[in-house]
């Protein structure tokens, strides 16, 4: 008895100590009073709870698993059920969580908060939002702007991974978290001016909730913001941008962020605006996709996405084996998706296995009839790229659900035309035009859509151009038909029944409108005003009074003028016939003997360069050096000395330099052979 005394008076001591340790919270000593307290009754269930209440608290989340799985006779589901669901939520064992919530008993107030959770992590958004929808209605507790923080994030990832377009929750932007979350269903929705005005709004609202708090650092705040610029670069990648959201990006990495989530999509992003260029830096910024947890951090779709970004990565760096390696894994994971087969056909036309890559495709197309459409899009792609058109348009017309589409039958009608094929080009224009026959006559009988006027009129100017002018006539009476107001397409029905039909072209003439009913209001001024004129009439000044009245009555006499006679040289002798051959150059006459040897002229110019030719004046005696110097003649160069007949020092010839020269090789001959 005295024993079992002692042990209850220990044990009060220490549930006291445990008390006393919870209320400040050190919950490692308070682990330490709890142990010794199941070493006296190892069944305690309260000292049971309290140890994995502590080493929750301590983040043991793992051995907090184990010890209520070690005791769930005492611990059973309703005693722990919040505990343990909380314990797998944090390890990322988000199904086992769902479970033991859905299988507890009694679901409390802390249960469906972290119900809400579970669910957002499985992306079950619509339950979710469900769940924080009532849990805003039925609770009233400080904790109520979390709540509504949390059910901005569902509302922003349902408008961004699903796309669906969400209802306005009528909740007060008071907080940045707040401000960030509308921010970001904006973006889903594609506004993005005004999901950019949001996150400014945010920025400033961080930075002022922020920044009363004395304790907290700028680095502090920048680490903060970190997400509301990570997503401002994401906007302006979008808009186009890349320079400025690629600068934003390396700022935030430089910032060293402790999320590791927020760092892998930055470096996926910034991978996408490198492409195939800069590949380097490509390489680097991948590895912080493989970062620890991340996979818990970020979506399905994100993962994917970065998945795809690392197997086109490879085919970039030429890392065939690594390309082929991922995309075959993503196949496996998403057969359906398009992505991986596109990519590893991307590959194959890199190795230049083109034909590889079209059966490639051809097999996924037969198993994925839903997808078969882009796929087929690929195939054309590459047959066209091996210069087989035809096969091309083969692909494309089986593609059903596209084939009256104006933009394929613009493809297709292009294609047949480069490869000369008319009359496959008008059966795609039959075709078309009958789909839409077919399709109105199930709905209405009302007039025709746009789109197959126009297809009818393109069909008929197609085969106006190409001669078939008697194919073009149904086309054209079917438009006449529809607006018998059209000149246009009444005249070109006429010009092509004048070949066919002269008397029904004559009928049909009778439709057109008179040319007393024609009123063309052109502008006669202003079209030879225009930019495109070739000719521009001069603008006379204005005549006003007298001058005007002479104007006009020389207007007249100025019709009456003739032209001015042909001036006539001055030896003109009217007795003397003209040379016939005068209009010829001087060598091309009969007459022309060529120019007379024997009489040289002055050779002005000749010589070497800077010389000038000796005249009459070297022979005259009486200009000898000792007279004096002639002065110059006016108006020539005051520089011009009375020796610039002479040669200049470099081109004057040594006197009897051919006899020096001879002198000079007869010594270097003796020289040489006493050298030798």
């Amino acid at each position: 008895k005295m024993a079992a005394a002692a042990g209850a008076a220990a044990a009060a001591g220490l549930w006291s100590e445990v008390n006393r340790c919870g209320q400040n919270g050190d919950f490692a000593r308070a682990l330490k009073s709890v142990n010794k307290i199941l070493q006296i009754n190892k069944d305690d269930v309260t000292a049971l709870q309290c140890k994995v209440v502590c080493l929750i608290q301590n983040g043991n989340f793992k051995e907090a698993l184990g010890v209520i799985n070690t005791h769930t006779k005492v611990l059973t589901s309703d005693v722990i059920a919040f505990e343990k669901a909380y314990c797998e939520y944090r390890l990322n064992r988000i199904e086992s969580a769902l479970k033991t919530i859905q299988s507890a008993s009694q679901q409390t107030d802390k249960l469906k908060e972290l119900y809400g959770q579970v669910l957002y992590r499985l992306e079950r958004y619509d339950d979710c939002l469900a769940a924080y929808r009532d849990l805003i209605r039925n609770s009233q507790d400080e904790y109520e702007e979390e709540r509504k923080t949390n059910l901005s994030a569902v509302v922003a990832a349902q408008s961004t991974w699903e796309k669906v377009v969400p209802e306005d929750l009528g909740l007060r932007e008071a907080t940045y978290e707040l401000c960030y979350n509308s921010a970001c269903t904006l973006i889903g929705q594609g506004k993005l001016n005004e999901a950019m005005k949001k996150l400014q709004k945010a920025e400033e609202l961080c930075r002022q909730s922020l920044s009363e708090d004395s304790d907290v650092t700028e680095e502090d705040i920048e680490a903060e913001l970190a997400i509301i610029h990570g997503q401002m670069a994401y906007i302006m990648q979008l808009q186009g941008r890349t320079e400025d959201a690629l600068q934003l990006y390396n700022q935030i990495i430089k910032l060293k962020p402790t999320d590791v989530g927020l760092l892998a999509v930055i470096a996926n992003n910034i991978i996408t605006i490198n492409k195939d260029q800069n590949v380097f830096d490509s390489k680097k910024k991948v590895k912080l996709t493989n970062a620890e947890g991340v996979e818990h951090k970020l979506s399905k779709k994100q993962l994917q996405a970065i998945e795809f970004n690392k197997a086109l990565l490879a085919m970039y760096t030429n890392q065939a084996d690594q390309c082929r390696k991922l995309s075959a894994s993503l196949q496996s994971q998403s057969p359906e998706h398009l992505l991986p087969v596109l990519i590893q056909a991307a590959q194959l036309c890199r190795e230049k296995q083109h034909a590889k890559a079209v059966g490639l495709l051809q097999d996924f197309a037969d198993q994925h009839p839903a997808n078969a459409a882009e796929i087929k899009l690929t195939m054309a792609q590459l047959k066209i790229a091996q210069g087989s058109v035809t096969k091309a348009c083969m692909i494309l017309r089986s593609i059903e659900e596209l084939q009256h589409k104006p933009g394929m039958v613009s493809a297709l009608v292009t294609m047949y035309s480069h490869e000369e094929d008319i009359d496959s080009a008008i059966e795609v224009f039959t075709q078309a035009i009958q789909w839409y026959q077919q399709h109105q006559a199930s709905q209405t009988r009302g007039p025709k859509s746009t789109v197959h006027l126009s297809l009818i009129r393109e069909a008929a100017n197609f085969k106006l151009k190409h001669g078939r002018k008697k194919e073009a006539i149904s086309d054209l009476e079917e438009l006449w038909k529809q607006n018998p107001k059209d000149v246009h397409t009444l005249a070109q029905l006429i010009s092509a029944y004048s070949l066919v039909d002269p008397e029904k072209a004559k009928v049909l003439s009778k439709h057109l409108p008179s040319s007393d009913t024609l009123s063309l209001k052109v502008d006669v001024d202003a079209l030879e005003n225009s930019h495109g004129a070739t000719y521009v009439r001069k603008k006379a000044g204005k005549l006003t009074g007298d001058n005007q009245q002479k104007e006009q009555g020389q207007g007249e006499v100025k019709k009456k003028k003739k032209k001015k006679k042909g001036k006539l040289p001055k030896n003109y002798d009217p007795k003397v016939t003209p040379d016939p051959e005068r209009w010829l150059p001087m060598r091309e006459r009969s007459y022309y003997r060529g120019r007379k040897k024997g009489k040289k002229k002055d050779q002005v110019g000749k010589g070497t360069q800077g010389s000038t030719t000796t005249g009459s004046s070297e022979l005259d005696a009486s200009r000898t050096a000792s007279s004096p110097p002639t002065s110059p003649r006016p108006g020539s160069g005051a520089a011009v000395s009375a020796t610039s007949n002479v040669i200049p020092p470099r081109h004057q010839k040594p006197a009897g330099a051919p006899a020096t020269k001879k002198k000079q090789q007869q010594k270097k001959k003796k020289g040489a052979k006493g050298g030798w």
